[in-house]
């Protein structure tokens, strides 16, 4: 499918940056519902060949714009996105939407409230006008559900979407909104914006309150934007950051909106990574990494290519992790569900729960080991750069079972490098498109000093121009 054969015209108000598109809608240049009818528009679409979404709430979008519109006229500001559509997560409780975490165990549930994450969106006049796909539970690498079926790459619809936020990124991707929901747990933003071409944000814990799971202590879980540029990262941070007492980890930082669009490159010092010490990188996203730090080097940074001494074993403890999340959260579903979820899923709840206790605690020596090795690094650098993902978008009929095998050069034919930074939670990072000429997308890892959110957006403004420009 033609991503840009998707828009009605490369200056339809929709295409502009989310900033844009509201003060557009205030000034009445242009209108709210037509921009909303034309986010609608694309998403039905794009939804028999990619399937991105689960839902679509046209005529509340439509009289959500309209209400916008009455603003406008009356001389009333509903926030910075003011008539802006967004898209959120199945996994996402939206009020009047049906939500099924993407499994058949969940029934047909239909939330009375949405979760703080979506009032604050639609709080700043953002306009809701979808859910999006995820796999169950939001589980995988890979966007497909017993429930919902496979999301579909838009660059090749052979390939996957990425997951888990896989529907979210191919909405961006498309040019349906210009901002999206999702949740990251170990890479579910950042996996899919490397392999859909957009910008994926893992904040650091807590700077968006995490209100939707059951337990408000889990420390590996983060709301984040996926985003067709920075600026409308920064738009959607803006919205969301701030302490509430929902969330009892959440931090009472503002958000620094002008510290964010601090963009600059020269003297800004980064330590390189291409294999974080462990993974098998495809020549391909070599390639396009490496170009892409000689323009940083070029445009007046200094990047210097350092060795980090991980093994799989972070990737391997951070799956554990995640086998104890799923049968912690969801692993009473089983009893009635169990033929009707993906068996992918239940074997992660199954090994969960017979987990150890003592080796699930004892995981944190390793987390302790890797924030070493990060902080003597932040003595000198003001982030890492590495690749988000260490192939490009696979086949869509493939799964992350397929992504764990040892070669015989002791590397992991792995599939993302996100879940080390999931381990390391106050840590933001940031996934950056880089376009290769006829070739898939690639997402250059920016990972910055714990709770620098506005330093790492930084960076990414000033590196955007250079390296997501077609190579």
């Amino acid at each position: 499918m033609n991503i840009a054969g998707m828009r009605s015209s490369p200056t339809h108000p929709l295409d502009l940056p989310a900033c844009a598109i509201a003060d557009g809608i205030l000034r009445q240049r242009f209108r709210a519902v037509d921009v909303v009818a034309e986010a609608l528009r694309r998403a039905e679409a794009c939804q028999p060949e990619l399937n991105a979404f689960t839902v679509l709430r046209r005529d509340r979008a439509l009289a959500a714009a309209k209400r916008a519109d009455e603003a406008a006229r009356a001389g009333q500001c509903l926030g910075a996105l003011h008539g802006v559509p967004f898209a959120a997560k199945d996994m996402t409780p939206t009020a009047g939407d049906l939500t099924t975490l993407d499994s058949w165990t969940s029934g047909d549930p239909v939330p009375a409230e949405s979760a703080l994450c979506i009032r604050r969106l639609e709080g700043a006049g953002g306009i809701l006008i979808g859910k999006t796909t995820t796999p169950e539970f939001a589980f995988s690498s890979f966007t497909q559900s017993p429930r919902w079926g496979v999301t579909r790459n838009p660059w090749d619809p052979e390939r996957t979407s990425g997951g888990s936020s896989g529907g979210s990124a191919v909405a961006v991707a498309m040019g349906v909104v210009p901002m999206a929901e999702g949740t990251d747990m170990g890479g579910s933003v950042r996996i899919p914006a490397a392999f859909c071409g957009v910008v994926g944000f893992k904040p650091s814990l807590g700077r968006i309150p995490m209100t939707i799971l059951p337990s408000v202590f889990d420390n590996i879980s983060h709301f984040g934007p996926l985003a067709r540029s920075v600026e409308d990262a920064i738009a959607f941070m803006a919205a969301t950051v701030g302490s509430s007492d929902e969330d009892i980890l959440s931090l009472p930082l503002p958000f620094d909106f002008m510290r964010a669009r601090k963009a600059g490159l020269i003297g800004r010092r980064f330590a390189f990574s291409l294999d974080l010490g462990f993974y098998a990188v495809e020549p391909a996203v070599e390639r396009a990494i490496r170009g892409a730090v000689e323009d940083l080097r070029g445009a007046g940074a200094v990047v210097d290519e350092i060795p980090i001494g991980w093994s799989r074993a972070v990737v391997d403890q951070w799956f554990d992790i995640w086998c104890v999340f799923m049968s912690a959260y969801f692993g009473d579903r089983l009893a009635a569900g169990r033929e009707r979820m993906d068996p992918s899923v239940v074997a992660m709840m199954e090994k969960g729960l017979i987990m150890d206790a003592t080796y699930y605690k004892r995981i944190e020596l390793l987390r302790t080991r890797m924030w070493r090795d990060m902080a003597k690094l932040f003595e000198s650098y003001d982030a890492l750069l590495c690749p988000t993902c260490a192939i490009t978008a696979p086949p869509a009929g493939l799964t992350d079972d397929d992504f764990a095998e040892s070669l015989p050069d002791g590397r992991l034919k792995g599939l993302d490098m996100t879940c080390p930074f999931n381990l390391l939670p106050q840590c933001p990072a940031l996934s950056l498109p880089i376009h290769p000429a006829g070739a898939l997308p690639v997402g250059l890892q920016i990972v910055g000093r714990r709770y620098a959110d506005e330093d790492v957006l930084a960076i990414a403004l000033g590196a955007e121009k250079i390296v997501a420009r077609p190579r």
